[in-house]
């Protein structure tokens, strides 16, 4: 058999098929291998008993173990890390609306390609953020519940935050303009995070900034500033996209 680093198969028909071979995988570039590292041994692969008819076309799997040393093989400590970002990913509600938010700027100029110019959503302002997002959680969300209520700085309009109950996650929603740009942005966050951490339902508090036009130069100064992670509540914030 050969594998490469990463436990990619390559052949386990080494010697019968020797046009299979590889000097790297075509996968992700690793050197391969036939034997163990630590004792020399082949990897065994597909073999065959005399007088016995396989019908399955499967192929070997590509075992983690050595079988004669007893020693890992160098791509079973990748596949464990792996499985437990994958785990992690899947389990951890924050990573998952991290992700949304980080790929949304990329959601909102995909929906604006329309077959025939079909109507769509274009965001242009706070609600529209509002309204994309929430279709976006609900792909990975149960209960998304719409939290509407009036802050008290000035020129604060009623708005819409989302609560995640059984997570106990709120997500506080904002897109920039010209007339919030950091100064006013950080003011009320401030004063959000105040209101927030009174919430009997919001041990987190992630604050996803929407910034399109770039009116935050120093995105990751407000995000480290206004970071919290305390005991009883953490507070994240997360201004997309950064750069311009």
């Amino acid at each position: 058999m050969q594998v490469c680093l990463n436990g990619h198969l390559i052949t386990d028909n080494y010697y019968t098929s020797p046009e299979f071979r590889k000097a790297y995988c075509a996968k992700c570039g690793e050197k391969t291998i036939t034997k163990c590292p630590n004792c020399n041994k082949e990897i065994k692969g597909d073999y065959h008993v005399p007088g016995i008819v396989v019908l399955s076309s499967s192929s070997t799997p590509v075992p983690d173990i050595c079988e004669y040393c007893g020693q890992d093989f160098p791509w079973r400590d990748k596949r464990k890390k792996l499985k437990e970002v994958v785990q992690e990913k899947d389990l951890n509600p924050v990573l998952l609306i991290k992700q949304i938010c980080d790929r949304f700027h990329l959601v909102t100029k995909q929906i604006r390609q329309r077959h025939s110019d079909r109507n769509t959503i274009d965001v242009k302002d706070e609600y529209d953020v509002q309204d994309l997002l929430h279709s976006l959680l609900v792909i990975f969300f149960d209960d998304v519940r719409a939290e509407e209520w009036c802050p008290c700085y000035a020129g604060g309009s009623k708005r819409t935050d989302f609560l995640l109950k059984n997570e106990k996650i709120v997500i506080e929603v904002k897109k920039t303009r010209s007339n919030l740009k950091a100064k006013d942005l950080g003011e009320q966050l401030i004063i959000d995070i105040a209101n927030y951490q009174k919430h009997p339902d919001c041990k987190i508090l992630y604050c996803f900034v929407y910034d399109p036009d770039g009116y935050i130069n120093n995105p990751k100064g407000i995000e480290n500033d206004l970071h919290k992670d305390e005991k009883e509540f953490k507070v994240i914030v997360n201004i997309i996209p950064k750069g311009h």
